[in-house]
């Protein structure tokens, strides 16, 4: 059988290190490239892979965001995140909302073809140093204030930081702009901030959003 693979990053130079890796696989084809997520999701949905890469950090809609959409929308895709940030506090949000693999992009090409075969079976691949960091978090307690949120708060909050309306977000996700509202609350409250722009330099130092989108400035 061989695995169809979906590249979704917005940087060209790292898409194409990933196609030639894999293209050099035979059991693998790389069957599409987005440069953003709202184009990867199309390419899901076009092509209906059997894995994607996808980054965290791009333009517009995030890779935690994506993540969320393509469990929801029940694609038969499965997800492998990228960053550049070993980070156990990101890792343990991402895996909840759906991603089944977690590699940095500093990984070696036979983990990352690994990653790949193990996560086509259904099978959670984690970065040793990322597996090593949760379970020792999982020892000391340690963990971060946004596992306190819901996937859907979680993603709220993204769109919030990007500098979205209510109206817009409560489009976005089919609800009414009330229970939008009522998200924002219960967010800032559980994350003990008042207003998005500290909620934006929370989500930057956790690894969440990066230095390029604060507040809804890229």
């Amino acid at each position: 059988m061989v695995i169809k693979v979906v590249l979704v990053d917005d940087h060209e130079l790292v898409r194409t290190g990933f196609r030639m890796i894999l293209q050099q696989q035979s059991d693998m084809a790389v069957v599409g490239e987005a440069s953003t997520a709202e184009d990867g999701l199309r390419l899901l949905r076009a092509e209906r892979p059997d894995v994607a890469l996808v980054d965290v950090h791009m333009p517009g809609m995030s890779g935690v965001e994506m993540t969320e959409r393509v469990v929801r929308a029940k694609l038969p895709t499965r997800i492998v995140v990228l960053t550049v940030v070993e980070d156990v506090r990101f890792p343990r949000r991402l895996l909840e909302v759906g991603a089944l693999g977690y590699l940095t992009k500093g990984c070696s090409s036979d983990e990352l073809v690994a990653a790949v075969r193990q996560v086509a079976l259904g099978k959670r691949y984690l970065a040793p140093g990322v597996a090593q960091q949760l379970a020792l978090a999982t020892l000391d307690g340690e963990g971060s204030p946004f596992d306190a949120l819901s996937s859907r708060e979680l993603e709220v909050a993204m769109m919030l930081v990007r500098g979205l309306p209510l109206t817009a977000i409560a489009q976005h996700l089919s609800l009414s702009p009330k229970t939008v509202s009522t998200y924002k609350q219960r967010l800032l409250d559980k994350l003990k901030v008042d207003h998005v722009i500290s909620l934006a330099h929370l989500m930057t130092a956790h690894g969440i959003t990066d230095a390029r989108v604060q507040a809804g400035v890229e």
